[in-house]
């Protein structure tokens, strides 16, 4: 121990040198004439000192003496299977590296601090944990698997937990071996031994129906049920629309209007209604007023505010607000009165808002048609559908006139659009996927899509220019990086882009998906460019949205399943009764920021459990088709396999040591998979025959290989 603190001493006596020049560890070798077996106790030391915060490592990885203190770097914790990690710490673009002898009895999903280490592991910062700030993870839902009568473990569903969980007979529950569980965690281990815990819950066997999603649901700790006194007041809210709830309202239950949605949707949230004097176009925009039956700060606000957001999962839906309200009062179902927050747009023949309006209104929805319905009318010309609707059909193809005109403009100015087909999953009544298809978005669904951009650009210009404290959806620039290297790998496809400017535009990227319109690869490099780009986000700031080329946006048309719409609401209606006052706006501003922070992670979350869930009912989906062929068109690559793309929309790998034919290098530039030997090179959007020969549910993969 001596020794060591002479050492350390001697290093931090030469930092403290009015002659020292801030060195790498190898330059610091070379003067403390350190030999080349010792380089690694050098390493160690240089490692305990910034652990301790007496020294401090530059952006170019050399040390100097810390004059104070270095902040500490404060993140999330990842972990991986094989035993290391990352960390994300807000504002840095690129995650730390933590080699396994730095983790420190890190749990994934952890609040950590970090120092940074003086190594690089690929692009990647290395650092280790110092401390552990708050644990992440109370419980993990995970297979039982009961080992003899005095304990069990439980195998995680989350394949980036790489440890089973030990759980004592006693704490079991009475599971058994094949249940899906969640345990919450007692232990979390250290120094290779194994987290302990406890069962809470058994969700029920691995095969019974229903039970696969609901592990889903639990491991992404998505709230199901209310709480009884959410449940209570909502009850307690719903009643119909009374003259006393009209009161000072502009009335429109006169204005034809309607709703345009899926089959299967339930929460009606907005109306739209469409006139045309002379040349100019009055568009309605009508949202359902949500704010009216849920109160600032109430039981019923707060569960909104938890939950964020209502999460589509392939069998269900999980509210923001209870069925009560979601389905009830404060859908906008046909043929009864509504009250709602209006939109009065005039559009001139160039698409631009002349002038527009926000009102308090009632409304009276005329019909409640599907996209199904407005597209046999507008693109089939079914006659029988057209006969049912005929008193709206001037109505739908005035929409579609304004729709047309407002997508040219939004053209125009650069607005990205990509047209990827969504997937859709058929269950059986047992939850079993019976057909998977691409579900494409038709002239209906594009018209409400044009509308409701319109309404919430509007909304946000409005409230950006009065300088009101308000939620934004912005969407930043791309990293100018992983633009440059996109453009290199377009190059290396034949597409060429050439940027103006040191930041690309979004009309250079609206070029970009233009000009590779027809070609055998068009999906995939729509993916490459939409994978460069940054993701959109709630904030306070008025910073625009770039995927949309847009100065102002928000999201006004959805409170009845987003909370920032809810949030929005409530500050439109306090600027119309009246004005927003100086504590008001005091208020706002000191809430807001929080708002979207929590709103932005909480709308991560259900991206993340529908996706899984997806990806589930297609591994489910594959699995009767082990050994079929199937055609399919490559879709990815990366050194270790080449992702094929069927046309149900269902994704699966080839893995590169199953390529028999010899020796295979993936050449990053050009995105190419290339044979040593014989030069055979595989390449994106090309057609392949493939062969299903594994589908793993835990990790949610399908396993191709080719079938020449």
């Amino acid at each position: 121990m001596e020794q060591n603190d002479k050492r350390k001493k001697v290093i931090l006596d030469l930092m403290g040198e009015e002659f020292y020049i801030p060195m790498k560890e190898k330059e610091l070798a070379v003067m403390l004439q350190v030999t080349k077996e010792d380089r690694s106790e050098l390493n160690r030391i240089l490692n305990e000192l910034l652990t301790e915060g007496k020294i401090s490592i530059t952006k170019k990885g050399k040390f100097i003496k810390a004059k104070h203190a270095p902040e500490a770097l404060i993140g999330t914790f990842i972990s991986h299977p094989k035993g290391f990690g990352f960390v994300e710490v807000e504002g840095r673009e690129d995650d730390l590296y933590i080699p396994e002898n730095c983790i420190n009895g890190a749990f994934h999903k952890d609040t950590v601090k970090v120092t940074l280490l003086p190594v690089q592991h690929g692009k990647r910062q290395e650092a280790q944990i110092t401390e552990i700030v708050a644990r992440g993870m109370k419980q993990v839902v995970g297979t039982y698997d009961k080992s003899n009568q005095n304990y069990g473990f439980v195998i995680p569903d989350n394949e980036k937990i790489g440890t089973d969980i030990f759980v004592p007979s006693e704490r079991s529950k009475g599971a058994v071996s094949g249940h899906k569980v969640v345990c919450e965690i007692t232990d979390y281990g250290k120094d290779n031994r194994k987290p302990e815990g406890k069962i809470i819950e058994i969700l029920g066997h691995v095969n019974d129906p229903g039970v696969d999603i609901m592990s889903i649901v639990r491991g992404y700790e998505l709230p199901v049920e209310f709480p009884e006194k959410v449940l209570h007041q909502a009850e307690n809210v719903a009643h119909d629309v009374t003259e006393a709830d009209m009161a000072g309202r502009t009335d429109l239950r006169n204005v034809q209007m309607v709703t345009i949605d899926g089959e299967d949707a339930k929460d009606l949230d907005d109306a739209v209604s469409l006139s045309k004097d002379g040349e100019n176009y009055h568009l309605g925009v009508h949202i359902a007023d949500v704010t009216n039956y849920v109160q600032e700060n109430s039981a019923l606000d707060w569960e909104a505010k938890k939950r964020g957001t209502s999460v589509y999962l392939v069998d269900r839906v999980i509210p923001m607000l209870p069925h009560t309200l979601s389905n009830g009062i404060c859908s906008l179902n046909a043929g009864v009165d509504r009250l709602a927050l209006s939109c009065l747009m005039t559009i001139n023949p160039k698409g631009e808002v002349i002038s527009h309006d926000i009102v308090e209104s009632v409304i009276r929805v005329d019909r409640r048609m599907s996209y199904t319905g407005v597209k046999k009318i507008l693109e089939d010309k079914d006659e029988s559908e057209i006969k049912e609707y005929e008193e709206l059909v001037p109505m739908f193809e005035l929409m579609q006139e304004l729709a047309a005109v407002l997508r040219e403009k939004r053209r125009k100015r650069g607005s990205i659009d990509f047209d990827f087909p969504e997937t859709k999953i058929i269950l059986d009544k047992k939850g079993h996927p019976v057909d998977i298809k691409p579900y494409d978005r038709n002239v209906a669904t594009k018209i409400i899509e044009d509308f409701m951009l319109m309404a919430n650009e509007t909304v946000a210009q409005e409230y950006c220019t009065e300088e009101i404290p308000f939620v934004y959806r912005t969407h930043d620039n791309p990293d100018p990086e992983k633009v440059e290297s996109l453009l290199t790998l377009l190059h290396n496809q034949g597409v060429k882009i050439q940027k103006a400017k040191e930041e690309i535009t979004p009309k250079e990227i609206q070029q970009i998906i233009e000009s590779i319109e027809g070609l055998p690869n068009e999906a995939m490099i729509s993916r490459l460019v939409l994978r460069s780009m940054k993701q959109a986000k709630y904030t306070t700031e008025c910073s625009g949205h770039f995927g949309l080329a847009a100065k102002y946006y928000c999201h006004f048309t959805s409170p009845i399943r987003r909370y920032p719409d809810l949030q929005i609401h409530r500050i439109i209606k306090e600027c119309l009764h009246g004005g927003m006052s100086d504590k008001r706006s005091e208020h706002f501003a000191a809430i807001l920021p929080e708002v979207a922070k929590q709103t932005s992670a909480t709308e991560r979350r259900a991206d993340d459990a529908e996706r899984d869930t997806d990806k589930l009912k297609m591994v489910q989906y594959m699995e009767k088709h082990i050994g079929e062929t199937f055609e399919g068109v490559v879709s990815g690559m990366t050194a270790w396999g080449i992702y094929v793309e069927l046309p149900n929309t269902i994704e699966g790998m080839i893995s590169v040591a199953s390529l028999r034919d010899g020796y295979y290098i993936y050449d990053e530039n050009h995105y190419e998979m290339v044979n040593e030997t014989t030069g055979r090179t595989f390449k994106l959007g090309q057609r392949l025959n493939v062969k299903v020969i594994n589908c793993d549910k835990i990790l949610r993969t399908i396993d191709f290989e080719l079938a020449e």
